[in-house]
């Protein structure tokens, strides 16, 4: 305790005893209740004080009220914004009936990083204010009938809709956008909740919409700048006015797209996100790497099957009843310039309209992520087989393509399968090297490949059609020569 530290913060080791004896004195009571909010009120820099049975939690913009019964059990949990009512949170109130406090501090540490937007409270009213008037006309966009009939299932919609599936925002969570998901990590029930989607993370690829802080400053709405009725192009979007036509202001922010988990992005890609936006991505934080190796760390799995060798990467995938494959990605040829990416965790823009671009972008550089990833990250954990006899060798052909290359079947021949990414729902297959090419058995390859997302399932459906075309001739050779 004599320590030197920083006033507004605990001592670490005091903190740490202190959650330990919360943790053995488990008994419900109200004042153990009472101190164990408080601890992580002030863990997270937030105000506390409690009137008889009513703890609330405070910082500049929101509180949280938590109403406790005599055991000290939770009764109800409310959150409110600056100059709204109080409303229900089920989502809070869930982890604190179930004593998991870990997770409460975490929650609770999100909620105050969105509400912490430094400035003085007329700034951070109008901050407050643009956002909610975005949060207003992404809702519009995502309710337009027509996109509702465009995206038929759950799937369509987070792929394809406008601007995914939509999550209305609350004052306990932010709006959000779900928006990839790819068809091997879906839901397997169609009929699935919405409200479930959260628990297939990192499967479904998120964005909260939010504000940041920027170094100069933005115009930003303080209206909708969606006309009434909304009036709607050949294409069925609405129109929005610029920012220029409505009342705006000069603040210095912008909106975020908060990604969840972040995302693994090539630097053209980075590049174009600020070409939609008109906004420089402040790239000066972001560490560089080759896009496997970014891949690569997000896979514990991957990385504990995986062995550098003479400066490449040999990974093992295990497919179910049908052996094992070993790809190499040579580090030579990944640390090309167009392979250069960084992780990143959120995108600035400042106008509705660049959402659906943003997100058509990112979609992109999900799927070329899913389908290098496959052959990171195992699809099975079986150990079926022990002989690993086939061997492909991944490399970048462009930012959007990539070519694997194989040994024919029962010969020394090489062939290639250049896969070629032009969009999210656009992937197509060419076949080089093989003695007979057929085109109708790339435009299969091509409808496998969306079908699926994966380069082993892919080419393991490959090798045996190319098996059964090479050994079809002999055998009828051999059958008319016993004749």
């Amino acid at each position: 305790m004599e320590k030197s530290r920083d006033k507004f913060k605990p001592c670490e080791l005091f903190v740490r005893t202190l959650e330990r004896l919360q943790e053995v004195l488990q008994a419900p009571s109200m004042n153990n209740m009472k101190s164990r909010l408080e601890m992580i009120a002030k863990q997270q820099g937030m105000g506390f004080h409690f009137t008889e049975a009513t703890c609330y939690l405070t910082a500049d913009l929101f509180y949280l009220e938590v109403l406790l019964l005599p055991s000290g059990e939770v009764q109800e949990v409310k959150v409110a914004s600056h100059g709204e009512h109080p409303v229900p949170s089920n989502s809070i109130l869930h982890l604190l009936r179930s004593n998991n406090f870990a997770d409460f501090s975490v929650r609770l540490g999100e909620l105050f990083a969105q509400y912490n937007i430094p400035g003085d409270n007329e700034t951070k009213s109008k901050l407050l204010t643009s956002l909610k008037y975005l949060w207003i006309d992404l809702q519009q966009i995502s309710d337009l009938p027509n996109e509702l009939k465009v995206c038929e299932t759950q799937m369509g919609l987070i792929n394809d809709g406008r601007v995914g599936f939509l999550m209305a925002g609350e004052q306990d969570c932010p709006l959000s956008l779900y928006f990839y998901i790819s068809p091997n990590d879906g839901p397997k029930n169609s009929d699935l909740s919405f409200k479930e989607l959260p628990g297939f993370k990192p499967a479904v690829q998120a964005a909260q919409v939010t504000i940041g802080v920027s170094d100069v400053t933005h115009k930003l709405q303080m209206t909708s700048i969606i006309s009434q009725p909304p009036r709607l192009d050949n294409q069925g979007c609405p129109a929005l006015f610029a920012l220029s036509e409505v009342p705006n202001e000069m603040l210095s922010a912008w909106f975020l797209l908060r990604l969840k988990p972040p995302i693994p992005v090539l630097s053209s890609f980075i590049e174009r996100v600020g070409q939609i936006t008109d906004v420089t991505v402040p790239v000066s934080d972001l560490q560089w790497a080759p896009l496997p190796k970014l891949l690569i760390k997000g896979s514990a799995s991957a990385s504990s099957l995986s062995e550098p060798l003479d400066k490449q990467e040999i990974f093992t995938v295990l497919l179910p009843d049908t052996g094992m494959h070993t790809y190499i990605l040579p580090e030579t040829a990944w640390v090309a310039p167009t392979q250069r990416a960084a992780l990143m965790d959120s995108v600035p823009f400042t106008h509705p309209a660049h959402v659906s671009a943003i997100l058509e972008l990112l979609r992109h550089q999900c799927a070329v992520n899913t389908l290098l990833s496959s052959c990171l990250t195992p699809r099975s954990t079986s150990p079926a087989a022990s002989v690993c006899d086939l061997h492909f060798e991944v490399r970048p052909e462009s930012t959007t393509s990539i070519s694997v290359t194989f040994n024919e079947p029962h010969t020394d021949s090489l062939a290639v399968l250049l896969v070629n990414i032009s969009n999210p729902r656009q992937i197509t297959c060419k076949l080089f090297g093989v003695g007979l090419p057929d085109p109708s058995l790339e435009e299969y390859m091509s409808t496998v490949m969306k079908s699926c997302m994966s380069i082993p399932v892919t080419m393991r459906t490959l090798y045996n059609i190319i098996e059964e075309i090479t050994t079809a001739p002999l055998s009828t050779q051999h059958h008319r020569s016993s004749e």
